[in-house]
């Protein structure tokens, strides 16, 4: 195996089982991530996941806050190659062009759609059916650059966020090491993006974790719960406390004399929720200042039939 200088540049969870891939084949010469955050009511300081399994192998760390005006650190290693995956920062041309062998993202979408921060959750909340990982030359824009290879598989509809993340994020690292020898070896194919294609993924904002029970459909809802769970979770008013939604199912019932966001029927495992075409029952929560729990637990505590009539949402 030809031996080369590997930078990588990383933060979330996502990208372990990356980078876990490159210390056990290559071996990884530095580590570029977001600077340590602020956590908790306490406040206390708490690294990224790349950060902590870097350290771990005694890997050299690198933090900028701004990687767009702070790179001396980063070229000075003067890497053969760059791999990233998921930095979360822009990465200016003086560092696209130091390495020979280039600079490569794994992005977890299939390429040119959902080229963005937040593709997983994108793809759910869209109701596609399939989704991967492609791996790319990087340039100076938006998930942009050529594309070296791709590899998909099927969003079940079981998956939310959570199961998917992590099914692609092996598939991401699977992907990688497979390509890297063509990489190397000066083989790989470089295919240009069809921008026509084209779809974005931005990052989640507060706005798009609160539901829309008046406009939207049951599917919709559903989608968009399960692109948010577990995190950041998408949620609703209820007797004026926020109630946070993490699993839900649809029935095929549609109650076109009930307001949308009405409670209309109480099942053992969850409450039904009548929408713009159909009902939705949802099953696990997360109540205002207590945990998240199911619906059946919730229960427990309450008297469930007062919640016929209430509505999600209501001014």
């Amino acid at each position: 195996m030809k031996k080369i200088k590997i930078m990588f540049m990383g933060t979330p969870d996502f990208c372990l089982p990356v980078l876990e891939g490159l210390i056990d084949n290559y071996g990884v010469s530095a580590i570029v991530t977001q600077p340590d955050r602020e956590v908790g009511r306490k406040k206390e300081l708490k690294c990224s996941p790349v950060k902590e399994l870097g350290l771990k192998h005694k890997i050299k760390i690198l933090q900028p806050k701004r990687i767009r005006k702070e790179y001396e650190e980063v070229l000075a290693e003067k890497p053969d190659l760059i791999v990233t995956c998921a930095y979360g920062q822009i990465i200016p041309k003086e560092i696209l062009e130091l390495p020979k062998y280039g600079c490569i993202n794994v992005h977890a979408s299939l390429l040119p759609k959902f080229r963005g921060g937040a593709p997983i959750q994108r793809a759910i909340m869209n109701n596609e059916y399939r989704t991967g990982v492609t791996i790319m030359y990087m340039d100076e824009g938006m998930d942009t650059g050529d594309i070296i290879s791709s590899s998909e598989i099927l969003i079940e509809k079981n998956d939310n966020f959570g199961t998917l993340h992590d099914k692609l994020s092996v598939l991401g690292r699977d992907l990688l090491l497979k390509t890297l020898p063509d990489i190397i070896s000066g083989k790989a194919k470089r295919i240009k993006q069809d921008d026509d294609e084209m779809t974005l993924a931005p990052i989640i904002k507060r706005e798009d974790e609160q539901i829309d029970f008046k406009n939207k459909t049951a599917l919709e809802i559903h989608n968009q719960i399960r692109a948010l769970n577990p995190y950041p979770g998408s949620y609703a008013i209820l007797d004026g406390k926020v109630m946070k939604i993490y699993d839900s199912y649809i029935r095929d019932d549609f109650y076109n004399n009930k307001e949308n966001g009405e409670i209309v029927r109480i099942y053992d495992d969850g409450i039904g929720v009548s929408c713009k075409d159909y009902e939705l029952v949802i099953t696990k929560i997360k109540p205002e200042g207590k945990k998240e729990m199911y619906v059946k637990d919730y229960f427990n505590g309450i008297d469930r039939d007062s919640l016929i009539g209430k509505i999600f949402n209501e001014e």
